[in-house]
């Protein structure tokens, strides 16, 4: 890929034949014609496009993951897409045209104004703009990192310009957090685009701040989406910076990820994952680990903006988040059928008012096949109070559909 051509010096032919050609029978230039005319240069490739979204696809698997806040400054790796050399009779394939499309380059120009380095005394992450007047949603883990010890928030913006910032609010239950840039104005806001229409395949850009390396930016695809994700806890051997060392009871699921191979590292949290047109899509949340390790190894995860936006309209009006109930408690199926397993049912709570009892097994939840626990939970934290929603249930061998009306959690 990044093999240069060797280039001619002067006019005259290679350098070690200085203004004189070689004489025949000698060394022939790489790229001399000895018959015909010279062949016309390859067309010019055409510029890289995104392709656009569509229906929303379901790819169910939970994983547990490392969450990305921040780290000290690491090394660069810059990926160049450079076309092969073509036969002219036979041209590769290339993204569907369309008048609205944009390069990859002018979305990331479009988009850099609106994601900032979040900076504090122990961690590091990133934001996106909501508004102009300073309001900046990111990771709740972001937060917890940066205002470990009782530090000072810092947001620095795509310009350089920095503030000092306070929190708005904070959602644990699905790593979400609103902060505010204070004494700010006219800032560019990102625009919101719409996460359940995106597609497996679709192309994406991650923008942030991965290993203190502010505005930077990685492309990628859409992987897989509706993923189930179990972040932070004992299972993370190390933790990266930004996240804080804490014990088995600050794990959340998360349920609905988007899953993209764009390169995500540890800062890269809360920064923007967006489409082909620039559009906010998700809120970069974490990597899958691998023996520990907290860098990049091709798989990150996002919060779809649908959820992030329920979320931090809710923050920023009331500095809190109403959640769905369902009262169950589940644990994953050990038999043939995948699923998961009621170990608990809360007195007086929708899943007993539909019906629900201790050791059914279910086994779809909405549209979602349930493949264990934490995909029930996760499916929960994305519906809203009072919504109903269909529940498929085993029970004593047999199928059964029941549908719950989910309260908000007390």
């Amino acid at each position: 890929m990044n093999a240069n051509e060797p280039r001619e010096q002067g006019t005259g032919g290679w350098s070690q034949f200085g203004a004189t050609p070689p004489t025949p029978g000698g060394f022939p230039r790489r790229d001399t014609i000895t018959m015909g005319q010279p062949l016309p240069p390859p067309p010019p490739a055409p510029s890289r496009k995104f392709g656009f979204g569509g229906r929303k696809a379901i790819a169910g698997l939970a994983l547990a993951v490392t969450a990305i806040g921040g780290g000290a400054v690491g090394a660069v790796v810059a990926t160049a897409f450079q076309p092969e050399r073509q036969v002219v009779s036979a041209p590769s394939p290339v993204f569907k045209q369309a008048s609205n499309e944009m390069t990859v380059a002018d979305v990331a120009a479009k988009v850099q104004p609106s994601v900032v380095m979040i900076q504090g005394q122990t961690g590091e992450g990133s934001g996106v703009v909501l508004s102009e007047d300073g309001l900046i949603l990111t990771n709740n883990h972001v937060v917890v990192g940066a205002g470990q010890g009782g530090g000072q928030m810092t947001v620095k913006f795509s310009d350089g310009r920095t503030a000092k910032a306070s929190v708005v609010g904070t959602d644990p239950a699905t790593d979400l957090a609103v902060i505010r840039a204070e004494g700010v104005s006219g800032l560019t806001k990102a625009a919101l685009g719409d996460s359940d229409q995106l597609r497996v395949g679709d192309s994406v850009l991650a923008i942030g701040s991965p290993l203190g390396l502010d505005g930077s930016v990685t492309m990628g695809i859409v992987s897989a989406l509706d993923r189930t994700l179990t972040v932070g806890g004992e299972q993370d051997q190390q933790v990266p910076p930004g996240w804080g060392r804490q014990g088995q009871d600050s794990t959340t699921t998360i349920g609905g990820a988007i899953q993209t191979d764009a390169a995500i590292n540890p800062g890269n949290s809360g920064g923007a994952l967006v489409n082909a047109a620039g559009q906010l899509i998700g809120i970069n949340t974490a990597i899958a680990t691998n023996g520990g390790s907290s860098g990049n190894i091709g798989v990150g995860f996002a919060i779809p903006i649908n959820t992030a936006k329920q979320v931090s309209e809710q923050l920023i009006s009331s500095g809190k988040v109403s959640h769905a109930f369902l009262g169950v408690s589940v644990t994953d199926a050990t038999g043939d059928v995948p699923g998961a397993l009621i170990r608990q049912v809360t007195q007086g709570s929708p899943a007993e008012k539909a019906g629900l009892r201790q050791g059914d097994l279910i086994t779809r939840i909405g549209d979602k096949a349930v493949d264990g626990g934490d995909t029930v939970v996760g499916q929960v934290r994305g519906f809203k109070p009072g919504q109903q929603v269909k529940i498929t249930y085993m029970r004593d061998g047999k199928a059964n559909e029941v549908t719950v009306t989910l309260d908000a959690k007390k």
